[in-house]
């Protein structure tokens, strides 16, 4: 995990309660927001017992890696390790890295859609200045537009970003991979993002995990000579 040392952090910074959160900006299109969030959605069931961990999406991160401490970078969506799930108790208005023990966000995740936003020149920079290990770039439409791959992983080497292969890609900091996934959604046919274990399973969220959990008992009672639709009752 790569972290900014508080030592070496101006010693009059704002808090988040005097810093604005929210940039005004709308979101170029739904997906925008609901692939995050289905990625927060999951990493909810599958880290439920753990409190050590925060994902931000569309939320501002305000450091000290710029010129000014009060203009955020706003990744489309982060994960920070090592800090407390809810701060204080509370959720989060902004992330200030200076409130959280200098702890930088692990991964930040950046989608390319219409409207091009820096994604592979300033915010690339500004995210190794920062210190931030993974950078995510979704581009499922533009990507030849932008002589990029749909999906690319960079990690942070030295004070460089180096192109990662392989798809999903697994990041043994995190404990995590992520990659794309073809399902439906809303009766219509979605790529999205999701997570993956080391051995490039896709992670089941609780409702596959309970739909396969029938699957399998009406399998077993079939083999038992039972109709699972037609059960006798009591």
């Amino acid at each position: 995990m790569v972290s900014t040392s508080v030592d070496q952090l101006p010693s009059q910074l704002p808090s988040t309660l005097d810093l604005p959160y929210s940039d005004d900006q709308p979101v170029d299109n739904e997906d925008q927001n609901l692939l995050p969030n289905l990625l927060l959605i999951l990493l909810t069931y599958l880290w439920s017992s753990r409190t050590d961990w925060y994902f931000g999406v569309d939320m501002g991160v305000y450091h000290t890696a710029g010129d000014n401490p009060r203009v955020p970078v706003v990744p489309d969506a982060f994960l920070s390790l090592g800090v407390d799930r809810k701060k204080n108790g509370k959720s989060r208005l902004s992330y200030a890295v200076w409130e959280e023990g200098g702890v930088v966000p692990t991964l930040a995740l950046e989608m390319v859609l219409h409207k091009y936003g820096k994604e592979y020149d300033q915010k690339i920079e500004l995210y190794a200045k920062l210190g931030v290990l993974y950078y995510v770039i979704y581009n499922p439409e533009f990507w030849q537009r932008d002589r990029h791959q749909p999906f690319e992983v960079y990690r942070l080497e030295g004070d460089t970003y180096q192109l990662q292969s392989g798809e999903p890609y697994w990041m043994p900091e995190v404990g995590l991979g992520i990659g794309c996934y073809q399902t439906e959604i809303g009766g219509y046919p979605q790529e999205i993002l999701t997570w993956y274990d080391e051995q490039g399973n896709r992670h089941l969220s609780a409702a596959e995990q309970a739909t396969q959990e029938k699957e399998r008992l009406a399998a077993f009672l079939r083999s038992q000579g039972f109709d699972p639709d037609n059960l006798p009752k009591s």
